[in-house]
């Protein structure tokens, strides 16, 4: 989740998906959790497989065990514990590699908005648009050097292949004038006749402007949100019921488009408290359907709380209180069970840059964190399958109340469930820098 100095409050007041896009704001600090156990750093340090190739350009052959792990797996969570860490993103970017390269993985679903996720798309396809101005276009968290790479070697993937990697953002929360525009589009090409209807919704909803935050803004102060939705909901009943062929993708693509519009309404009416699970149970959603529209395996590239199989998840900070929802993953994992694979990447110390903010301290974890034993394991980068044979301390340390760093801000944390339910298998990297800006 991203972090702006001069508007997160507010938007986290009126925008509350904004708030739940995880950001680390400042440093984490200690809290109580579960103790380790004798003996839990040992069997760590035997089944870790070090990772020993620090950039994308480099070879595969030390992910072979990550590889393993994810077997048969056919939609995988790919999980950072915070946005903006250089060293989680260059990890992600390879363990994508492997999906991809090695694996068959031909779409990639990103924690980003469904409008920009169609223009990030149309540039790995066709090679239209500028992945250095695309990145800016997306979410802050995301505006780096690295997400830039992950752009650019998936469109260079994509060269003179047939079967070319998708992108696809699972999210609504800042959709924009082009998907207004788009559902235009596509009732003038399929039945001229009731585009004045489509246009009647359309200008009561449509956004005045490209500042999304605005817009989100004055629909939140409107004291009668009900004119929107009944909008919202006409336009996407118009456009799904619009003549259409089997198998037509454009009428699916914009029916689809339509739900989002309709879901970026639908949430921005809920309380607070109830947006963060409609947000998540709609990011699963979504996914769903491209996994249907398209039979792709599918790789869910997010933070770890979106990714988690966390059905009772909670984070909380001391400034804003406490956050609960079902995770993403929990209903994915509901959904495909172990064909969905949950993998978090995590780190022991260091300095954590995003959003174009300042880079911050993030301490070594205190002591009964999930991720204290993982630090005294002498590999600086490694991979660990939760699932291995493991004697009963250990398994009694996996299957205890987690508690890991949150992505917050200071005295944030994330507990609800535990390690062994939450993620199938870990990446671990002792030492992080910040991202580099975009």
């Amino acid at each position: 989740m991203h972090r702006d100095t001069q508007n997160v409050r507010r938007r986290r007041r009126v925008a509350s998906v904004v708030a739940a896009t995880l950001a680390l704001s400042g440093p984490v600090a200690a809290c109580a959790g579960t103790q380790e156990p004798t003996g839990t750093s040992d069997w760590i340090a035997a089944n870790a497989s070090a990772v020993t190739v620090t950039s994308p350009e480099g070879p595969l052959d030390d992910l072979a065990p990550l590889r393993n792990a994810i077997g048969n797996a056919e939609i995988v969570g790919l999980g950072e514990s915070v946005h903006g860490a250089a060293e989680e993103l260059t990890l992600k970017h390879r363990a994508l590699q492997v999906l991809v390269e090695q694996l068959g993985f031909r779409s990639v679903a990103w924690e980003e908005d469904w409008t920009t996720g169609r223009r990030i798309n149309d540039y790995l396809l066709t090679g239209a648009g500028d992945p250095d101005e695309l990145v800016r276009r997306m979410s802050s968290q995301w505006q780096s050097r690295e997400v830039v790479e992950v752009l650019r070697w998936l469109h260079d993937f994509n060269r003179d292949r047939t079967d070319k990697v998708q992108f696809m953002g699972v999210e609504y929360y800042l959709t924009g004038l082009e998907s207004y525009d788009d559902v235009e589009a596509q009732v003038a090409a399929a039945a001229p006749e009731q585009l004045p209807e489509a246009r009647q919704h359309l200008q009561a909803i449509r956004p005045a402007s490209a500042d999304i935050i605005a817009h989100i803004q004055a629909y939140s102060a409107s004291p009668d949100k009900e004119p929107f939705l009944r909008h919202a909901r006409a336009l996407y009943n118009l456009v799904r019921d619009l003549p259409n062929k089997e198998n037509d993708r454009d009428h699916a693509m914009a029916v689809h488009t339509a739900r989002q519009i309709l879901s970026f309404y639908e949430h921005f009416a809920l309380p607070e408290a109830d947006s963060h699970a409609y947000r998540d149970a709609h990011a699963a959603e979504n996914l769903m359907w491209w996994r249907q529209l398209t039979g792709d395996k599918i790789a869910y590239w997010a933070a770890s709380p979106h990714t988690a199989n966390a059905p009772q998840l909670r984070i909380s900070a001391s400034e804003d209180g406490e956050i609960q929802f079902p995770s993403a993953g929990s209903h994915l994992r509901q959904e495909y069970g172990e064909r969905y694979l949950s993998i978090g990447f995590m780190f022991d110390h260091g300095r954590v840059g995003f959003g174009g903010g300042e880079p911050v301290d993030a301490p070594k974890p205190a002591e009964g964190w999930f991720e204290q034993p993982l630090g005294q394991v002498p590999l600086e980068q490694f991979v660990l399958d939760l699932r291995a044979p493991a004697p009963s301390s250990v398994r009694e340390w996996l299957d205890a109340p987690i508690v890991t760093r949150g992505p917050m801000g200071p005295n944030s944390t994330c507990q609800g469930g535990s390690a062994s339910q939450w993620f199938d298998v870990v990446v671990h990297g002792q030492e992080v820098t910040p991202a580099s800006a975009a």
